[in-house]
């Protein structure tokens, strides 16, 4: 088997031109795949994290049918105190959980004396809801990054709107679960820059201002927003938490909690899959390009060396040899170029974060992309370079095998 490898290398040394050609269309498309999976990973990388830390969180557990529900805010939805301990203390002793936030999440309208519109509002515990949404603060635009007891965090687009500015006072009415009315007088502490996506008209204020505008005796939560330690366990942890919570079921015998990943809670998660679909996309293409280069050379080379074949035929070489002498060409081409590809596709992420190249992503400006080298990524695309290469040259190769010695002897 050696020798086969050893011809098959000074068969493609023999024709440089067609081999270099070869190399360079595989080389190429390497290059422009793994190059398109790096930059487009990396945007989706910091659009999921923005999303994610800024104010949606990792994971959010609400009682079953809320979010369902959730364009309302139904008081009548939330979590009692009960099972709101029972949460915590799971979500405690579960190590793979960095932090997370009880809200209590309720419709309101929002006052300057003047003028009144409506808002949504976030009753926050201001520590816990820093570490789980750990962009939320640093969004705060004008005035202190912190959520104060009789305070207000005012989004943007509301404030311009109703041309209120940090130290103003304000209104905030809302109905409580049983239909009465109640309003509380608070300060804007800060004006929120606009989250990429919804929330452009979320409020966020302490959690026992919420308690006094709501008249709750006891506090009743709307959601909890979960952090994880590591991002990429995150479907393992949903799947942990999701199976304990489920022994929690109602008189019926459903459950009475739901987890959903930021996945089921945002629409970005539609843009995410488009990335991913727009690079699959890009890899069957390298497919079909080193399909039909390595099919061509391969078909080539069998009309170029008919009468080498005939001779090789002749002196009893078997047609397994000869099979298997144009498939290890084959594979050669592609292992040789998808080696090249991965080598220039570091050198080529490395260059781009050297240049430091810039881009706008929603109000952000001047985000500096790093590109990081996805090594379990890269194999998968060389593997398939390889792959489709000795495929490609399996039907040349059994034409070769096949062919009757006499008549390719006398082939001219």
């Amino acid at each position: 088997m050696a020798n086969i490898w050893r011809i098959a290398g000074r068969n493609l040394l023999r024709y440089k031109r067609r081999t270099l050609l070869t190399l360079s269309l595989i080389v190429v498309g390497v290059l422009f795949v793994s190059g398109f999976a790096a930059v487009t990973g990396s945007f989706k990388t910091l659009m999921i994290g923005q999303i994610t830390d800024s104010f949606v969180g990792h994971m959010q557990i609400h009682r079953r049918g809320y979010l369902a529900a959730i364009d309302n805010l139904p008081l009548t939805m939330n979590l009692k105190p009960q099972a709101v301990k029972k949460v915590e203390t799971l979500l405690e002793e579960t190590p793979q959980i960095e932090a997370y936030s009880p809200r209590i999440k309720f419709g309101g309208m929002f006052s300057n004396f003047t003028e009144t519109t409506n808002i949504r509002l976030n009753g926050v515990d201001p520590e816990k809801e820093a570490r789980t949404v750990p962009l939320l603060l640093p969004r705060v635009m004008e005035g202190e990054q912190a959520i104060r007891k009789g305070e207000i965090l005012v989004p943007e687009l509301l404030a311009r709107g109703m041309k209120v500015k940090v130290g103003d006072v304000a209104v905030v009415i809302a109905t409580n679960k049983d239909g009465s009315v109640n309003g509380k007088q608070l300060k804007v502490g800060g004006i929120l820059e606009s989250a990429t996506g919804p929330g452009g008209r979320d409020g966020y204020i302490h959690r026992e201002d919420a308690l006094e505008i709501l008249r709750m005796e006891e506090m009743e939560i709307s959601e909890i927003a979960v952090r994880v330690k590591e991002f990429a366990r995150l479907q393992e942890v949903f799947g942990n938490l999701k199976s304990e919570l489920s022994g929690e079921r109602n008189t019926e015998g459903q459950p009475i909690l739901e987890v959903h990943t930021w996945e089921n809670l945002s629409p970005f998660y539609n843009i995410a899959r488009m990335i991913d679909m727009m690079t699959l996309f890009i890899k069957l293409m390298l497919i079909a390009v080193v399909l039909i280069s390595i099919m061509n050379v391969m078909i080539m080379a069998v009309y170029e060396r008919i009468r080498e074949i005939g001779t090789m035929a002749a002196i009893g070489t078997l047609p397994a040899k000869i099979l298997s002498l144009f498939l290890c060409e084959g594979f050669l081409l592609g292992a040789i170029g998808a080696g090249i590809g991965s080598i220039l596709s570091i050198a080529m992420i490395y260059a781009i974060n050297l240049a430091g190249f810039t881009y706008d992503f929603g109000r952000q400006t001047g985000i500096v992309l790093s590109v990081s080298v996805d090594l379990y990524e890269l194999a998968v695309i060389s593997g398939i370079v390889v792959a489709v290469a000795a495929v490609a040259s399996l039907q040349p190769a059994v034409k070769a095998s096949r062919m009757d010695p006499i008549r390719a002897l006398g082939y001219v």
